[in-house]
């Protein structure tokens, strides 16, 4: 049995023992302490980075602005906030969950505190930018010509990604890069999740734009801070099931016009991302081959389309929001996770050839590869050994041997001349000073290294 196998597992267990098996180790890498010491310790023996020091005070900056201009609750009642903070941090048993999460919940403060800023302060509101950027690039309003076609079995198609799946997804991908995905790789997405939610809101506020439901509400008219929100689409959700749930929270929005950029089209594509990237799951529908990803990428298509319908967003807020995911997800995206992901990627290709019959690779030895030929013997060798082997058998080994033969082309330091210090006819001279002393000093010590001297002449 190759290690391909034992690691992907040639016998499979039942499923639920699988994913049971899989908690449990997961679990265990939890600490379940509650000495306050043990974080202590840690924090004197932790050393700060560049990077950190840049990270933790821009977020500092950000949660005391939120702190400041909160309205509610009122000092001194607010500082409990930071203050319990500080407490589940102080404990390893939770700091473990909220460290990690501390950009989500930085998002959460400074998307709450928003609404008590000042007018004075705040910018202008962009009600045509979005519009006429859209029919300029686009050449028409993609979100205008989708409302014009409404039924109730498409509202409620669109409110299943728009208002249900979109608050649950996160928790479903976070649990499973915690139980999947190699260890690290949640702090990976909290940043990632986190800091591009935290960074949509900040551009938000400082970039408001009216959504298309203004548009259709109140023309290309002037806008204020007075004006509350509107649902939109989901006020026929709302019609539909009876209820008042999405008209009341859409008309207290904190951010009543942070159309662009989308972070529902933001949220997506991270989940989309973070997906494929750690679950590239494939597997057999009778004579079909089927990629997971598909569903990953529908829907998040899928919700692309629900916020055009229900009229919260332009084609252009979703582009950006999708932008700012890619981004935040491979700035975020450590080496350590990228190694562990290469190694298990690799695995699972071997399985798969396996599976499929396919012969395996050669493992590839840098010390075998033929950078350099000393006779045509070498060549011939190697051209005969790749002629003798089936082409659909070939590694990269083989793929090597059979490139075209030719010398490098010579360095003008490490190549050996007439003269040098490893040459027969190597004579020191005045020419070559100290450079040629030093040269001699390196073959004394036993050093094959050529000189450098010649390369100055």
């Amino acid at each position: 049995m190759s290690a391909a196998q034992v690691a992907l597992g040639a016998r499979r267990e039942p499923l639920y023992k699988e994913v049971w098996n899989a908690v449990c180790k997961a679990v265990q890498r939890l600490t379940f302490s509650v000495s306050p010491r043990d974080n202590i310790r840690k924090l004197s023996a932790y050393q700060m980075t560049r990077s950190d020091r840049f990270k933790y005070g821009f977020m500092l900056s950000v949660a005391v602005f939120s702190m400041i201009v909160m309205g509610t609750p009122s000092f001194p009642y607010k500082l409990i906030i930071p203050l319990l903070y500080m407490l589940v941090l102080s404990l390893p048993i939770t700091s473990q969950l909220f460290l990690p999460a501390a950009p989500i919940l930085l998002w959460l403060l400074l998307f709450y505190s928003c609404r008590f800023i000042d007018v004075s302060a705040r910018p202008h509101i962009w009600v045509s930018v979005l519009p006429t950027l859209e029919t300029i690039w686009y050449g028409a309003n993609i979100s205008d010509i989708l409302t014009r076609f409404g039924h109730p079995f498409l509202d409620v198609l669109a409110w299943i990604p728009y208002g249900v799946v979109h608050f649950m997804a996160p928790f479903i991908v976070a649990a499973f890069i915690f139980v999947y995905a190699p260890e690290g790789s949640v702090k990976v997405f909290a940043n990632s999740f986190g800091f591009m939610n935290l960074m949509g809101v900040i551009v938000q506020i400082a970039f408001p734009c009216a959504p298309p439901w203004y548009e259709l509400r109140e023309g290309l008219s002037p806008a204020n801070y007075g004006m509350r929100g509107s649902p939109a689409g989901l006020a026929r959700i709302d019609a539909i099931f009876g209820g008042f749930g999405y008209t009341i929270a859409f008309s207290s929005a904190p951010v009543v016009f942070g159309a662009f950029p989308s972070l529902h089209a933001a949220t997506a594509t991270c989940e989309a991302l973070f997906l494929s990237y750690f679950f590239p799951v494939k597997f057999h529908l009778g004579p079909w081959r089927f990629d997971v990803r598909i569903l990953y990428w529908s829907y998040c298509f899928w919700l692309y389309w629900s916020t055009m319908y229900l009229m919260h967003h332009y084609l252009i807020d979703l582009v950006a929001g999708g932008c700012l995911a890619t981004f935040s997800f491979y700035f975020f995206r450590t080496e350590e996770v990228r190694d562990a992901m290469e190694r298990r990627e690799a695995l699972m290709e071997q399985a798969e050839r396996e599976e499929s019959g396919e012969p395996e690779e050669e493992v590839f030895s840098l010390e075998e590869a033929p950078f350099r030929h000393s006779s045509n013997n070498a060549t011939s060798t190697h051209a005969a050994s790749s002629a003798n082997q089936p082409a659909q058998a070939r590694s990269h080994r083989n793929v090597i041997s059979e490139m075209p033969q030719e010398p490098l082309e010579r360095d003008p330091i490490f190549t050996l001349e007439e003269g040098d210090a490893e040459s027969p006819n190597y004579e020191p001279s005045q020419k070559n000073g100290d450079l040629s002393s030093m040269s001699s000093t390196f073959q004394g010590q036993g050093l094959t290294r050529p000189a450098v001297a010649s390369s100055y002449r």
